[in-house]
């Protein structure tokens, strides 16, 4: 009964509030902006490459511009990237990818205004820490009561978003991972990640979060080389691989069934949901990160905000589409015909990414290679996600809420690995859809502080 609500309650706002408001804020700032996400490109891959090459220690006060960077994109490459991408093209067909590239498009100009918003609004630096994020510029935006109402509204979908129901998709995923891949029962994988995020979170030991952070950029590169792989293996479906992608994408009925404006609305609305959860461009989420970045340029800092977006979803989140397309939609695969019959016993979400690895590499390297990087990146995201959730509590209710809030997110994280996917993801969406309302609204009423604020500042 709870399930069918929430997936009724999300309908409606990923069709009628999500889809226009992700898109429209994005399709806003990239004008506004002279499509900052085009011509600004070589800025930031040169930004990023002289920020590795030359990265050291922690300055005095936050983080350098791409620990910054780094520290959002092992938010960022989750479980989204896996479980994420599955539904969509389960759900959505083929042409879903298409649809998840034209959001991040769009996505990363709203990166990069976020980014600047939260950079130009952050509190001075307390404890040789920056802070800042949405909450600050919702309240510059709307000033009075209203504004202080609508920010208290965004911490508190923020805490629900990232530190409890998302911490619970992340966990979710690593426990279905591990099931298909090792045998390992749900609740002993709960219970082992219960205990590395306590430590973390209660034991203060911020040598798990950082050695997190560090493997995600290995495992990506490793997931990456992997699929690279197949896509080699597979070269003769590449074509067949692309042309479906951009022929359902327009007309995705003859994959998903059902009238053709309901398949491409389902097709529309699964690349929103998605690409939300795995980029976060339009929750505001990311902006705890780089707002901890001991820079004077807000300009080069979302520059760098954008390299995310795209690192995240035109490398990884492709990569992982493009093998489970050519794998398993291509002539001769389990899901040639659309997900039905057999596919629904055997397929879900949570193991396709698997059984498309499994399909090249073998069932049993296939899934177990997948369960790893899944673990690296899922864990990370649920560290930083916390960390972004404690930020609002503390905003919300002060720093006293430290233990309470800390012991409420291992619980949701154990319990999120025992709960059915399609329940935990229904209620990260949920909470991650309210994030974007007030978000989106304060972005677009500061646009003039973006535009304004010039590229040299």
């Amino acid at each position: 009964m709870l399930l069918k609500l929430v997936r009724t309650v999300n309908a409606c706002l990923t069709d009628y509030v999500l889809l226009f408001l992700l898109v429209g804020v994005g399709v806003w700032y990239s004008v506004k902006t002279k499509f900052v996400q085009v011509r600004c490109f070589r800025e930031g891959v040169r930004l990023v490459r002289d920020g590795f090459a030359g990265q050291g220690g922690r300055p005095e006060h936050g983080m350098t511009a791409v620990q910054a960077l780094s520290t959002a994109f092992a938010a960022q490459v989750g479980a989204g990237n896996f479980v994420g991408a599955a539904a969509a093209i389960l759900y959505g067909g083929p042409g879903a990818v298409f649809w998840l590239w034209v959001v991040a498009f769009f996505g990363m100009a709203t990166a990069y205004a976020e980014t600047v918003l939260a950079l130009r609004n952050r509190p001075k630096a307390r404890e040789r820490h920056y802070q800042g994020g949405p909450v600050y510029y919702i309240s510059a935006a709307f000033p009075g009561g209203w504004g202080e109402r609508l920010a208290n509204g965004y911490a508190l979908a923020a805490v629900l978003a990232l530190g409890f129901f998302g911490a619970m998709a992340q966990s979710n995923a690593i426990g279905s991972a591990c099931r298909y891949a090792f045998g390992i029962p749900a609740w002993l994988t709960g219970l082992a990640l219960a205990g590395v995020c306590g430590a973390a979170f209660l034991g203060g030991c911020r040598g798990i979060i950082a050695a997190a952070e560090r493997l995600v950029i290995p495992a990506a590169a490793l997931f990456l080389f992997a699929g690279i792989v197949i896509l080699l293996a597979r070269v003769a479906y590449l074509p067949a691989t692309l042309w479906m992608i951009f022929k359902y994408a327009l007309a995705p009925r003859a994959i998903i069934g059902g009238g053709y404006g309901a398949a491409l609305k389902m097709a529309l609305s699964q690349a929103a949901k998605r690409g939300l959860f795995s980029n976060e461009a339009g929750a505001g989420s990311l902006t705890h990160a780089h707002a901890q970045a001991n820079t004077d340029s807000p300009h080069r800092q979302g520059v760098l905000a954008m390299m995310g977006v795209f690192a995240d979803t035109f490398l990884v989140l492709t990569l992982n589409a493009l093998v489970i397309v050519s794998t398993l939609y291509v002539k001769g695969g389990a899901l040639e015909a659309g997900y039905t019959g057999h596919a629904l016993e055997t397929l879900t979400q949570a193991n396709l990414t698997q059984v498309a690895f499994g399909s090249v590499f073998g069932g049993g390297f296939g899934g177990a290679f997948v369960a790893v990087c899944l673990c690296v990146f899922a864990l990370s995201t649920a560290l930083n996600w916390n960390l972004f959730g404690r930020l609002n509590m503390i905003y919300l209710f002060g720093r006293d809420s430290n233990t309470a809030y800390s012991v409420a997110a291992l619980v949701f994280l154990f319990l999120g690995a025992l709960a059915s996917t399609e329940f935990v993801w229904e209620l990260a969406d949920f909470f991650n859809q309210w994030m974007v309302v007030p978000n989106v609204a304060a972005l677009f009423a500061l646009t003039g502080s973006v535009v304004n604020s010039g590229e040299n500042n």
